[in-house]
């Protein structure tokens, strides 16, 4: 059969890229160099439409442009995605299917993009999408990390850190862009003069770092409009120092160079000793300074002044980690363009606007001044100028000493990053209506007394094309079949066209339906994957996110060894079968982490050794969990576990990639399951456990666990036998005493003790439910269909008109 023209021309395209970059013809390509040159003739459509993006941007004087600053881009795979937002997917699958290439190997080629981790990094790689869709002109910043995290392996049960050189491949699609390289300046220290009635700083004897720009293009869905993320690689300006070398001294000779490189090797050094604080620190830095040169630069290039910058451009601080950015934009003004303070302060507090992610108090980024005043003497003089002229203010409005303490950037050695940005961001956000509610009365109360309307709330949203509509073709087909179009895909809140289905028994049945063939792909896959053979028709209960013990994985963990337990008292115990699913990375010196992922290898070894249990109860642990792994697992999944103790998830996004794709939510009150539990009502979603005010006012009243242990013989039982141990011979008598005891006067700090029992009734009434096959599916149809809201170009849409003042493009 004849193909197509359009996948002629994209077949004629892959074989010119591979005779040009690789002196290859089609019969002696590798399948990456498919993918290199499909990954090439993509660029060169992305680029033809960025060159289009830019040139309206720079007729239209008018805008004010987006910056969004992010230690983190958690972008997954470029290949399938760019396809699908350009239009292209179905012509480029047939374009390699003449190549004499599966297409599907040619995706899986390319490995994830190792720019994030967790929650944080997929959500703005989830905004950037949106921005591009919605046509704002936006451009996202970070570090190009040569190793991202890490790539995690499970050896003898334990949590292996390898290096992860997802590069090799993806630089495929990053262009840098020598000619726009930064200078950023580290350590040396200040020369002060008076000149012309004012003090001026020279920085000399500095240690010098160049940030060279990777770019990489962002397409959007139905669009031409092409944003750009910046990433930028870390360079020595001096290659080699040839004196040392042609003493001999050769490693001498490069060791600038490597410590220069080493600032974008990893993402997350660990920090429990000096030298990592101070390579997190200069990761920040470096990141900052480079991002606010090339704004400053590229604005003053167009304008020729910098009294118009505040209107020009939104920066948008996302979480703690950018916030130097404030004191570097000072510098820039004050020492660069002469501004005086209250001008300069006046231009800087009227640009950012950040975005408060946590109330975990050791997520609450502070440096030790020292660090700040030998690495960044400059920065160090700016901070300690802001901190005292507000510090002045506070004394002056609230007379008390002890509040002006809690608000200060700096006190007792300390700088406090997010009181930096609170103080200096003209808006800051919570991301769901709870956590916006708790940084109000708790987190920020002081600060929100003096300034009410700087506080807003922007609930986060997820991609749903991607995280739908990519993933998930056969409930994307249904959904477009019911709804008579495809128009969810940029008007999301058609979504809710569905409910009018949910008690059509014929579409519930065709929603099981494409369930069951979703479990049956995902089960094929973990067979050729991990060599796992998983039974389709159990329940896949699934909880997957980072490791952290405010998450809670070990609550879970609990519960399936007290299942486990009933199955070994009684073989024949009616009870559907059962799949456990995990997905986690644990930081590499997070012990309490790396022992739950410790724990949850030997329940799952246990398990699997016992043939009267295995057939009904099953423990996976997904090694590597990474985006394209969620690709798969999401579409299949049908509990979602989002059992974070309440108050401290901020907002939480996988409880809503599940939700697209009709998985039931278990959950805490915490986060945005208060929103979801909202949309879907009580009676389509599984809340159990303690509420927000009640957990604090349980640690008011002095929390104990013992009771909870000593009252239930079920939860005894299960924590005597992590006490006891294994039959791999690893025992647990560390986890007991940490619930049970704990150290340093906290025990249980996440109270799983007191939400135990609620959390076991639950699974019990989810165990009911689950026979009941017509209201299960009713409830996943419910879920589907209430789950626009929490699309990200709602979001983008809200940060763009109540934020950044800017209108978008649709």
């Amino acid at each position: 059969m004849a193909i197509s023209p359009e996948a002629g021309g994209i077949v004629r395209a892959i074989e010119g890229k591979l005779r040009r970059h690789f002196g290859r013809d089609l019969e002696s390509a590798t399948k990456e160099q498919i993918f290199r040159a499909l990954a090439l003739t993509l660029r060169d459509v992305m680029s033809s439409h960025l060159v289009q993006t830019r040139d309206q941007l720079d007729r239209t004087l008018e805008t004010r442009e987006v910056h969004y600053l992010s230690l983190e881009f958690l972008l997954g795979r470029s290949l399938h995605k760019n396809a699908y937002n350009l239009g292209l997917l179905d012509t480029i699958r047939e374009a390699i299917g003449e190549l004499g290439f599966d297409p599907d190997d040619i995706f899986e080629t390319e490995p994830d993009a190792g720019l994030g981790n967790g929650g944080l990094g997929r959500l703005a790689a989830c905004y950037l999408d949106s921005m591009t869709t919605l046509g704002l002109p936006a451009t996202g910043y970070s570090i190009c990390y040569q190793f991202g995290i890490f790539k995690q392996k499970i050896i003898d049960g334990q949590q292996v850190e390898l290096p992860d050189p997802w590069m090799e491949v993806g630089d495929v699609w990053l262009t840098s862009n020598m000619d726009k390289a930064r200078s950023v300046h580290f350590g040396g220290h200040l020369v002060e003069r008076w000149e012309d009635g004012r003090m001026t700083f020279e920085h000399v004897e500095y240690t010098e770092v160049l940030a060279v720009p990777m770019d990489m293009l962002i397409t959007g869905y139905g669009t031409d409009h092409v944003n750009t993320l910046r990433l930028w690689n870390a360079k020595s300006p001096t290659a080699i120092d040839m004196t040392l070398f042609s003493r001999g001294e050769y490693m001498k000779a490069i060791e600038q160079n490597a410590m220069a490189e080493v600032i974008a090797k990893i993402l997350y050094p660990n920090d429990n000793h000096f030298e990592g604080k101070l390579l997190r620190l200069r990761q920040q830095y470096f990141f900052v300074s480079a991002t606010i040169q090339d704004i400053v630069q590229r604005h003053y290039e167009k304008y020729g002044t910098m009294d118009n910058f505040h209107l020009k451009h939104a920066i948008h601080v996302n979480d703690t980690h950018p916030t130097l950015a404030i004191p570097e934009l000072m510098r820039i003004l004050l020492d660069e363009f002469g501004m005086d303070w209250d001008k300069a302060w006046q231009i800087v507090t009227h640009t950012f606007s950040y975005t408060n992610h946590t109330v975990l108090v050791e997520a609450m980024e502070t440096w030790p001044q020292q660090l700040i005043e030998m690495l960044l003497p400059r920065i160090w003089k700016i901070l300690c100028e802001i901190n005292d002229r507000y510090l002045s203010m506070l004394r002056n409005l609230l007379g008390d000493e002890y509040r002006v303490s809690q608000m200060a950037v700096i006190w007792d050695g300390q700088v406090r990053m997010a009181k930096l940005c609170v103080y200096a961001c003209y808006a800051v956000n919570g991301v769901s209506s709870l956590h916006s509610g708790i940084l109000r009365q708790q987190t920020f109360r002081d600060e929100y007394a003096l300034w009410p309307t700087k506080f807003l709330n922007v609930t986060n949203g997820v991609d749903h094309r991607r995280w739908l509509a990519q993933i998930n073709p056969r409930l994307h087909g249904l959904i477009c079949e019911l709804n008579g179009s495809d128009s969810y895909l940029l008007h999301p809140d058609h979504l809710r066209k569905l409910a009018a289905f949910s008690s059509d028994s014929g579409v519930l049945s065709r929603l099981a339906e494409v369930k069951r063939k979703n479990k049956i792909d995902f089960s094929n896959y973990l067979t050729r994957a991990q060599g796992l053979l998983i039974d389709p028709d159990s329940l896949f209960d699934v909880q997957v996110k980072r490791l952290h013990e405010y998450k809670r994985q070990l609550l879970n963990v609990l519960h399936i060894v007290h299942l486990y337990q009933r199955l070994c008292d009684e073989p024949s115990l009616d009870i559907s079968p059962r799949t456990f699913f995990f997905g986690a990375k644990a930081a590499s010196g997070y012990y309490m982490a790396k022992r739950i992922i410790r724990l949850i290898q030997s329940v799952a070894a246990e398990i699997s050794a016992n043939p009267a249990v295995r057939a009904k109860l099953n423990v996976v642990f997904l090694e590597n969990y990474r985006v394209s792994l969620a690709e798969r697992l999401m579409p299949a999944s049908e509990i979602s576990e989002q059992i974070s103790i309440a108050g401290k998830e901020a907002s939480g996004t996988g409880n809503m990639k599940f939700m697209l794709n009709g998985a039931l939510t278990v959950g805490t009150l915490d986060g945005a399951n208060v929103e979801i539990t909202e949309f879907v009502r009580q009676e389509n979603i599984f809340i159990f456990g303690l509420r927000a005010d009640e957990v604090e006012a349980l640690w008011r009243e002095g929390y104990n666990p013992m009771p909870y242990y000593q009252r239930s013989a079920d939860l005894r039982r299960v924590l005597d036998k992590l006490s006891a141990g294994f039959s791999d011979g690893e025992s647990y008598g560390d986890i007991v005493n940490a619930l049970l005891m704990g150290q340093n006067g906290h025990a249980d700090s996440y109270m799983l003790m007191a939400d135990y029992q609620s959390y076991a009734d639950i699974h019990q009434a989810i165990e009911l439910l689950y026979r009941e096959r017509t209201q299960f599916m009713r409830m996943s149809l419910i879920n589907i269909s209430q789950s626009g809201y929490f699309a990200a170009d709602r979001s983008i849409e809200q940060y763009a008109h109540h934020i950044w003042n800017i209108g978008t493009g649709k």
